[in-house]
């Protein structure tokens, strides 16, 4: 929420520009969605239905981290 949501969403856009892929991202802040992944701390990160992070904001270089096993 507030300004970590923002910094995470900046840094999730990072990394995916970096890595060239084709992907949308997006800030959800209705606490049902957030809710319906069952993140009970946030900020969360979600890729393809599934959580990768939760509860903490990650660098730019930890989403590319979690991200590059995902593209193969």
């Amino acid at each position: 929420t507030g300004s970590k949501g923002i910094y995470g969403t900046k840094a999730t856009r990072q990394a995916v520009a970096e890595l060239g892929i084709d992907a949308t991202v997006e800030k959800v802040t209705d606490y049902g969605d957030i809710l319906s992944y069952n993140i009970m701390s946030t900020p969360g990160l979600v890729v393809d239905e599934k959580v990768i992070v939760s509860g903490r904001v990650p660098s730019a270089r930890q989403v590319k981290d979690l991200l590059t096993p995902l593209m193969s």
